[in-house]
């Protein structure tokens, strides 16, 4: 009877592992991509530019037990081509804004540039409502899909699309569920420097069928409230962020430091049918916006939930339709009021389950005297992607 039972136990066990879903979970998972991207420039007036960027991902989870995991994520990039040649490109690239420096360039030569950077290092615990988690990961606290003003840690620019898991925070948050989509979060992100450290509370909750947040803290040099809410109306997706920032101090660094809202109000409606049509638009405000100074700051370095705007006033539009089962095509645009817009189409292809061809075509233009127009141009992107 015993070796029976353990021979029954052997072919349970056996059957079950081959049951997708209740096969046993491993301790580890890893997985990632590699990505090779050319990209031209074509300024209206200056020379054409060429550059290619070789990007490899790693994501990598170890589960020590049910509750307790590690995970990392690595990227690791070669550049290549006429940006990588301009002064200082390498120093902005290896540039990290986190308190503990995790990027690092082991190539900065002949117009070659190559870097690794951490973008997830993490610990975390889940018991119960309970959920720690300390080192740098992502923490979303946006309601909205475009213009986050609610998302103080983790702020990106929506014109960056080659960089989809978005930056990590530095950062030690204790979360607690307190029933049917209501939570609570507090969040501690450190700093170098003591008056720069951010600090946040955020309390989640559903009201009618619509999720709600609020949250209170300090980020940087402000001292910040806000809220948000995601629902729909009529099957039509509606979403808001407000967030009102409140400098601690006067001045810092010879500048002048105000006080600012920023708020945003996004819809999107899908159509479905057969190709799956889907539009969406979205407005943002800021009170006080900042002058970036160029376009080119304005487009690659890193933004502040203050500073997702050049002006007072944008509006967003974009609209996706499948061209075939497996081609998807985006048409976008964003108008600025100080006359600047942009125009951007994309299409994706997939070719198999891991391999996927991406088209992206951008046009940063406008008035004489606006921010995009001063330095007219149009970017074409042509990126293989295959995932592991």
């Amino acid at each position: 009877m015993k070796k029976f039972i353990w021979f029954w136990s052997l072919v349970c066990s056996s059957v079950l592992a081959q049951i997708p879903g209740l096969e046993p979970e491993k301790d580890w998972e890893l997985n990632g991509y590699v990505k090779y991207m050319a990209t031209g420039n074509f300024p209206d007036k200056q020379s054409n530019g060429l550059d290619h960027l070789l990007h490899q991902r790693i994501n990598f989870e170890y589960r020590f037990s049910p509750d307790f995991r590690f995970n990392a994520g690595m990227r690791n990039r070669l550049f290549g081509g006429d940006t990588a040649e301009t002064p200082e490109f390498g120093r902005l690239v290896e540039l990290d804004q986190g308190y503990m420096d995790l990027s690092t360039n082991w190539l900065d030569k002949n117009g070659v540039v190559g870097n690794s950077q951490f973008d997830r290092l993490y610990i975390s615990w889940n018991k119960s409502d309970w959920q720690l988690q300390a080192g740098r990961f992502r923490i979303n606290w946006g309601m909205t899909t475009l213009w986050n003003p609610n998302d103080i840690f983790n702020s990106y620019s929506i014109y960056d699309f080659d960089y989809e898991e978005r930056s990590g925070t530095d950062a030690m948050m204790a979360s607690r569920k307190l029933g049917f989509a209501s939570s609570v979060e507090v969040v501690y992100s450190p700093s170098e420097d003591n008056e720069l450290e951010s600090y946040a509370v955020r309390y989640l909750f559903n009201y009618e069928g619509w999720d709600i947040q609020l949250l209170a803290g300090k980020a940087n040099l402000d001292q910040v409230i806000g809220g948000g809410f995601a629902g729909d109306i009529r099957g039509a997706g509606f979403r808001g962020e407000i967030t009102w920032f409140d400098p601690v101090r006067d001045e810092w660094k010879g500048k002048t430091l105000e006080s600012s809202s920023v708020a945003s109000l996004e819809f999107d409606y899908s159509f479905g049918g057969k190709h799956n049509w889907m539009a969406r638009a979205s407005v943002i405000h800021i009170s006080n916006p900042e002058d970036p100074e160029n376009a080119l700051l304005f487009l690659n370095l890193p933004l502040t939930a203050r500073t997702l705007s050049f002006t007072e006033l944008a509006w967003y539009a974009d609209a996706g339709f499948d061209l075939t089962a497996l081609s998807r095509l985006t048409i976008s645009g964003t108008y600025y009021d100080d006359g600047s817009f942009f125009l951007g189409a994309s299409n994706s292809y997939s070719l198999t389950d891991d391999w996927q061809v991406l088209t992206v075509l951008q046009r940063f233009d406008g008035s004489s005297e606006s921010l995009f127009g001063q330095t007219a141009s149009s970017l074409l992107f042509l990126q293989l992607r295959w995932s592991f």
